[in-house]
C-alpha cells in the first residue's frame, strides 16, 4: 500500500514536469507502438481487436462457433469486416462463471488455433488466457501474438516468465476479485486512482521480469458495478500518464444494456456511443464482437479528429 502511494505520488509529479517542462521529443514518449513477429504495428491510429469465445457459456456469444464451419465463417467475416487482431477464448470470464481446469482450456482453444492459423497465417492473433501453459502452447505451437490477461500475472505467475521469454506483446488488465466473485459488492474509494496505482505497480513488475511491449485495459466490467464503469471511462484519460497504449473492452457489457433497459443482443447501439467516447479519452485498441461498427466508429473519429494520434 505504501508503495502503491509513492508511486502514484512520482507519476502525478512526473506527468506534472512532462507536461510542463520536458520538450515534445525525448526519452519520456508515449509508446506509439508493438512489436509483432519482428515488425513494428502502429497504435497511434485505432484498431480493432475482435472477439472469438470457443466457449459454451461467454456472455454473449457463447456456443455460437464450436464448429469448423462456423468458426471459419465467423473468422472470414470479421477479416472482410476489417478487423486488425483477433482474440481468441476458451474460458468465460463472465461473472460468476466456472473456473474449468487446464484440460478443458486446452482442448477448446488448441483445434481452434490449428484451424485458424491453417487458413489465415499471417492474422494477428491474440489469446485470452491467464493461464502460463496455455500462452506457452499457444505462441510455441501457433505462433499467436499477444497474450492478453485477465488476471494480470496474479493468477498464474508463471505467464510473465513466457511473456518475457516469448517476446510478445503482453494486454495487463484490472480487476478485483475473480470471475466467481468480482461482482459481488465490489468497493472502490476512487476508482480511476485506483485502477492507474494497480496498473502503474504491475508494469514494474513486467517490466522487471524483462516484458518491453505492455497493453493496459482498465477492465471494465471487473470487478466494477455500474457507476464505476462510468466514472472510470470518464476518468479514462487518466490512463495516459502510464504512456502505454490503451485497450478497452466495452462491447455488449451490461454497464451497457442495463442502463438501457435491453439485453446484451440490443445493446449495439450503446457499445458503437461508448467505444467513440473511449476513443475520444485516448484509447488505441477497441476489444469489440461487432468489428464494422467499431471500423465505422473508428473512421469516424479520426475524421472528426483528422491530424491527433491517439492518446495526445
Amino acid at each position: 500500500m505504501v508503495f502503491a502511494k509513492v508511486l502514484w505520488c512520482g507519476l502525478i509529479i512526473y506527468s506534472f514536469v512532462k507536461l510542463n517542462f520536458m520538450p515534445s521529443t525525448g526519452i519520456f514518449n508515449k509508446k506509439e507502438s508493438i512489436k509483432i513477429r519482428g515488425r513494428l504495428i502502429n497504435l497511434s491510429q485505432p484498431l480493432v481487436m475482435g472477439i472469438l469465445n470457443v466457449t459454451p457459456d461467454s456472455f454473449y456469444d457463447g456456443g455460437r462457433y464450436l464448429d469448423e464451419d462456423s468458426l471459419l465463417a465467423r473468422v472470414s467475416q470479421m477479416i472482410g469486416e476489417g478487423v486488425d487482431i483477433l482474440d481468441i477464448g476458451a474460458c468465460s470470464t463472465r461473472p460468476g462463471a466456472e473456473d474449468i481446469g487446464l484440460d478443458t482450456e486446452m482442448r477448446r482453444l488448441l483445434p481452434a488455433l490449428k484451424i485458424i492459423r491453417s487458413f489465415y497465417p499471417e492474422l494477428i492473433l491474440s489469446v485470452d488466457t491467464f493461464r502460463s501453459q496455455i500462452a506457452q502452447t499457444a505462441i510455441q505451437d501457433f505462433g499467436v501474438d499477444i497474450v492478453n490477461d485477465i488476471s494480470a500475472g496474479n493468477s498464474d505467475p508463471d505467464i510473465l516468465k513466457v511473456i518475457a521469454r516469448s517476446n510478445v506483446p503482453y494486454v495487463l488488465m484490472h480487476m478485483q476479485g475473480t470471475p466467481q466473485n468480482m461482482q459481488q459488492n465490489p468497493v472502490y474509494t476512487n476508482v480511476v486512482t485506483e485502477v492507474v496505482q494497480f496498473l502503474a505497480s504491475r508494469i514494474v513488475k513486467l517490466k522487471e521480469a524483462g516484458i518491453c511491449d505492455i497493453i493496459v485495459d482498465p477492465g471494465f466490467g471487473f470487478g466494477k458495478n455500474i457507476n464505476h464503469n462510468y466514472e472510470l471511462l470518464a476518468g479514462l484519460d487518466a490512463l495516459k500518464i502510464l504512456e502505454l497504449p490503451v485497450l478497452v473492452g466495452l462491447s455488449r457489457k451490461s454497464m451497457i444494456w442495463k442502463v438501457l433497459g435491453k439485453s446484451a443482443p440490443e445493446a449495439l447501439n450503446g457499445s458503437t456511443a461508448l467505444n467513440m467516447v473511449a476513443l475520444q479519452k485516448g484509447a488505441n485498441i477497441l476489444r469489440v464482437h461487432d468489428v464494422a461498427a467499431a471500423v465505422e466508429t473508428i473512421k469516424l473519429f479520426k475524421q472528426l479528429y483528422p491530424c491527433v494520434p491517439v492518446g495526445n
